[in-house]
């Protein structure tokens, strides 16, 4: 009697590192926040001032919780050698020595303050939190929840929208510049450094799920945290195009 010959279900194979990737870029082509709406006709030059305010107001809710987020991913690394690698996110947005131009310890968090100010908000205003919409709190609870609750690879895949940030900061920068000259230049800081930040982090954390996925079933779960960060950033534009502050009772 001949043995049978055994069919591998392809349906369970892992994916080659490449088509994972291109699935990875698929799925931010089709469902990435530089579709929404509200960012296209930021880049179009159709919101007003109040409108372009009300975005860095709420969008600097998200930015204050980065830090927050990349503390919960540090905790779930398992060597000091990726805790020394990923600690530098957090470095990079609540500043370090070694980012310091003159007036002390300059990170992403305070460069989005100066966005702030640039295009006439307080600073006292941004850092109270007053006036974020009650979507951008869910949308930013949600996404710092993910971080705290799910495994390292699912919570390092979430963060592979950076891939496509590069790109949209560079279309972000010409647009301010040419549409929204009464933002003073200096606010555009943040944009500028994050182009190098995203490529340089968007790589380190694509090496590391390449590196972790041995399954299918991994990898399905990367997709699906990347799926759940685009909805993330989607729901948060979504608020802040609505701009409704609903009574909190």
């Amino acid at each position: 009697m001949s043995t049978p010959v055994q069919v591998r279900d392809e349906t369970d194979a892992r994916l080659p590192d490449a088509e994972l990737e291109a699935r990875l870029r698929a799925l931010g082509a089709e469902r990435y926040h530089h579709r929404h709406p509200f960012n296209l006709r930021m880049h179009e030059g159709l919101l007003s001032p109040d409108e372009l305010r009300r975005w860095i107001l709420n969008r600097f809710h998200y930015q204050r919780h980065i830090p927050v987020k990349d503390a919960l991913i540090l905790a779930k690394l398992g060597s000091r050698e990726l805790r020394r690698s990923w600690i530098r996110r957090i470095h990079d947005h609540d500043g370090s020595p070694d980012d310091d131009d003159g007036g002390g310890a300059v990170g992403g968090i305070e460069r989005w303050l100066r966005l702030g100010e640039a295009a006439g908000l307080d600073r006292a205003a941004l850092l109270s939190g007053e006036g974020v919409l009650p979507g951008v709190r869910l949308a930013v609870d949600g996404y710092v929840n993910f971080c705290r609750n799910a495994s390292a690879l699912e919570a390092v895949a979430s963060s592979l929208t950076e891939l496509f940030a590069p790109d949209l900061m560079t279309t972000r920068i010409a647009a301010w510049e040419r549409h929204y000259p009464w933002v003073e230049a200096e606010g555009l800081r943040y944009f500028r450094v994050r182009v190098g930040q995203g490529r340089r982090d968007s790589e380190e954390a694509l090496g590391l799920v390449h590196e972790w996925a041995r399954t299918r079933a991994d990898q399905e779960r990367v997709l699906a945290a990347f799926t759940f960060k685009c909805d993330v950033l989607w729901s948060l534009l979504d608020a802040v195009e609505r701009g409704e502050v609903r009574d909190a009772r």
